[in-house]
């Protein structure tokens, strides 16, 4: 768990919070429960783009194809973006969008949960509704989404956490009392 070294962190106080990572990195569950515990509102990417079309993300995928998928999803996040004082979970690939990126940063705090492909097949292995897992090697697909968005998701990110195998709550935790340290950080900062 750390700050990203070109985050300019210590300088900026935002009332958003946004996870970005892999499918299975923990962004929902966690991101769930940081907005119970600091009350405040939690929203997810997906779950926002699946009510707003009225089908799940794998049926936008077999009509729409991928790029018809982050085409609502960028648009999403342009308006979830614009909310204050949010937790938001973005999809897996919503990094891939240059847009998405500009909007994450300049409207809240990112952090990256970061996790190694085998762990992120282990939570996602029986999971039927991740359409880009649906190969005959699904962990060949997690290590080569890895390798081409690991470079993005910390590109954009304040904070970058590593997941491992702790639990939710555990890691919830740590996520809290590095957002404080971040703060105490930049009120010394400004003083």
């Amino acid at each position: 768990m750390s700050p990203n070294e070109n985050s300019g962190i210590a300088h900026v106080s935002r009332d958003n919070i946004f996870l970005v990572g892999l499918m299975g990195a923990g962004k929902t569950s966690v991101g769930r429960m940081l907005a119970k515990r600091m009350g405040t509102d939690f929203y997810d990417t997906d779950v926002e783009v699946e009510s707003a079309t009225g089908v799940k993300i794998p049926v936008i995928f077999d009509i729409e194809g991928e790029s018809g998928f982050r085409a609502r999803e960028e648009k999403m996040i342009e308006k979830l973006t614009a909310m204050h004082g949010i937790v938001l979970a973005t999809g897996g690939g919503a990094v891939l969008s240059p847009a998405n990126r500009d909007r994450l940063k300049q409207h809240g705090l990112v952090i990256y949960l970061r996790a190694a492909p085998e762990d992120l097949w282990r939570r996602t292995r029986r999971d039927r509704n991740r359409p880009l897992l649906q190969t005959p090697n699904p962990l060949e697909k997690l290590k080569e989404l890895h390798a081409q968005r690991d470079p993005l998701y910390a590109e954009v990110a304040d904070l970058i956490v590593d997941t491992g195998a702790q639990s939710v709550g555990n890691l919830t935790s740590q996520i809290q009392k590095l957002l404080a340290d971040t703060a105490r950080q930049a009120k010394h900062a400004s003083a």
